[in-house]
């Protein structure tokens, strides 16, 4: 049977109702249509696609599960090496990983990987997420400087070890970059919360508006006991233009300004703004601009 060539349309909302509000544009993938798309792997013996994925998630496997219709297992296979599923699925450049190693990109468009991941990690969300039956505790803490993706993802991992984690956060709220990097209609926060709040449930603890350096150390953390720091400080630094006057007042770097009005900290803005490169600037703060 030949093979589709194209991915299966997502549905989404119209651009006449989506320019009225920043919900989430894409709708997912019903069952029917993850498991046609599904369907379009050709299950590669030599599996270019995990490859392309940094975390080596068995992609070729949870794809056969959601083709035979088998979505419980399918979701366990993805989960088995990654903590934040339904965030990957939705921002994760997979158009440059794994995607961009499908072999059907010589016919056509490559498997939807992000959609069916991103299908898999809603099912579950809807489902109702069941923890999981930890080990026995191991009776060492280990530290997390950074609830981003890279602290949220090693506390899921060591927690699910026995180990007692607790995260030590500098912002008053968890997901680093991708609660105050990335708008709402690309990643809902009640989407990434769940996820987090997943993570918490695992016994993992995290202690907001906690910076370490000043007058929290590292060597202070070792002190109370804990046998291990990870840190995972993120990348929360704009590109520079390095030209003259981009420090000026009334210049905002990007990473900058989306924080800021993640966090409610609304920057003064003229009646005449101009945007270098970073369009998601203007979207995201488009309903306040006079």
């Amino acid at each position: 049977m030949a093979v589709q060539k194209t991915k299966h349309p997502m549905p989404e909302q119209k651009p006449k109702d989506r320019i009225k509000n920043f919900n989430e544009v894409p709708y997912g993938y019903d069952e029917k249509t993850a498991i046609e798309e599904a369907k379009r792997c050709l299950q590669c013996k030599n599996r270019p696609c995990v490859d392309g994925c940094p975390v080596e998630i068995d992609i070729p496997e949870f794809i056969k599960e959601i083709a035979e219709g088998k979505i419980d297992e399918a979701v366990k296979v993805l989960k088995s090496k990654t903590s934040l599923p339904a965030v990957c699925g939705r921002v994760c450049p997979y158009e440059n990983q794994c995607e961009g190693k499908c072999t059907l990109l010589k016919l056509g468009e490559p498997v939807g990987i992000g959609r069916l991941e991103r299908f898999l990690a809603d099912y579950e969300r809807k489902k109702g997420v069941k923890i999981p039956k930890l080990p026995k505790s191991t009776g060492k803490k280990v530290a997390v400087v950074g609830a981003g993706p890279a602290g949220l993802t090693a506390a899921d991992r060591l927690a699910r070890k026995g180990y007692q984690l607790t995260v030590f956060e500098a912002l008053p709220l968890a997901g680093g970059m991708l609660s105050v990097g990335i708008p709402d209609y690309r990643l809902p926060r009640e989407v990434l919360n769940h996820e987090i709040d997943a993570i918490t449930k695992l016994g993992v603890e995290i202690k907001f508006n906690s910076p370490i350096g000043k007058d929290l150390t590292i060597q202070n953390l070792f002190d109370q006991g804990y046998k291990a720091v990870f840190i995972a400080t993120g990348a929360h630094q704009s590109m520079k233009l390095k030209v003259e006057g981009e420090d000026l007042q009334g210049v905002y770097h990007g990473v900058d300004f989306l924080r800021d009005v993640a966090l409610g900290k609304n920057p003064e803005m003229a009646k005449k703004v101009a945007v270098i490169g970073f369009e998601l600037i203007v979207d995201y703060y488009r309903g306040n601009l006079p």
